[in-house]
């Protein structure tokens, strides 16, 4: 076979939620019964599978036309040692590119929407069938690629963790987390559900809801009609963060001062937990793959040393 290149050509992809119900019920029969016993449509399951499988089967195609293939489940991608010069080729919705890209230093990434009936693709700008062109751009050099700034959290025990969109510093149940935190000079107690750091990418997630949520209820109680400042939402590669408090608790113990603000390479934000146990830092929404932070540990947040690269 004559390929344009030797260099790898990495293929993420994740299982489908028809997959994640087999697992969990054993087999297909059963997995339909607990859907349709609660009333829903298990045919709808049955067609996403379908779909994005065969979408991984045509760009598994596409791409063994070109260079070499290695095909990659998603939860082997935080182990996966990648290639200075590996493409890497995303199928999937836009949490597995945010996913995905955290994890890589200077290759490109490729975004592939497999079902654009079905999701939106803010991170997905092509479909399975501009692969091969795409990718024989890229070896030409003629693609645009766009830069997004990544957030890190770096712990005094030398934990580091990356976010592309949002970490989350706080506890994984439902009960107060405790911590001080510091930024510019300033610190303080504080007793809240958990602080929230978004990225230029992020901002329009989390951080859109957060702060769509905290400006409903200053309207609700006051006679003010306040609107979020477009601001707020900024470009995927400046070179600063966003942080928010999420329900901060004034008491004796506690302030709630240092609730929003912004995060640059000269001012990070650190924060000591005082959580005897259950505190985490998650990144992405991902919960299952955390830094514990518990009493005593440290975490200074700040804007990432490196940038991922996401082809337009």
């Amino acid at each position: 076979m004559n390929r344009l290149t030797e260099n790898k050509i990495i293929l993420i992809k994740r299982k489908t939620r028809l997959e994640e119900l087999i697992a969990k019920y054993n087999t297909m029969a059963q997995a339909k019964f607990y859907i349709e016993h609660l009333g829903a449509d298990f045919s709808d399951y049955v067609a996403e599978d379908e779909i994005y499988k065969g979408a991984v089967s045509e760009a598994n195609r596409e791409l063994e036309i070109l260079g070499r293939v290695q095909v990659v489940d998603r939860q082997y991608v935080s182990n996966f040692i990648f290639g200075d010069n590996d493409i890497v080729v995303v199928v999937g919705q836009d949490g597995l590119v945010a996913n995905t890209l955290k994890y890589l230093t200077t290759q490109l990434l490729i975004g592939v929407n497999p079902d654009p009936a079905r999701w939106d693709g803010i991170l997905l700008p092509f479909r399975v069938s501009d692969l091969r062109l795409v990718v024989q751009d890229i070896f030409r050099m003629r693609r645009q690629v766009k830069e997004v700034s990544m957030a890190k959290a770096v712990l005094n025990d030398g934990q580091i963790m990356y976010a592309v969109n949002d970490l989350f510093i706080g506890q994984k149940t439902h009960v107060s987390s405790r911590y001080h935190i510091e930024i510019a000079g300033k610190h303080e107690q504080q007793s809240s559900s958990g602080i929230i750091v978004s990225t230029g990418l992020g901002s329009t997630g989390w951080l859109k809801s957060v702060l769509a949520g905290a400006t409903n209820i200053v309207n609700c109680v006051t006679d003010k009609n306040l609107k979020v400042k477009q601001e707020t939402q900024f470009k995927w590669d400046l070179d600063y963060l966003h942080f928010s408090v999420r329900e901060p608790f004034p008491s004796k113990t506690s302030q709630a001062n240092l609730v929003f603000g912004k995060i640059t390479k000269g001012y990070p934000l650190k924060i000591l937990s005082q959580m005897p146990e259950n505190g985490v830092i998650f990144s992405d929404g991902i919960e299952s793959d955390y830094v514990q932070f518990n009493s005593g540990i440290e975490a200074t947040i700040t804007v990432a040393e490196k940038k991922g690269h996401l082809v337009v």
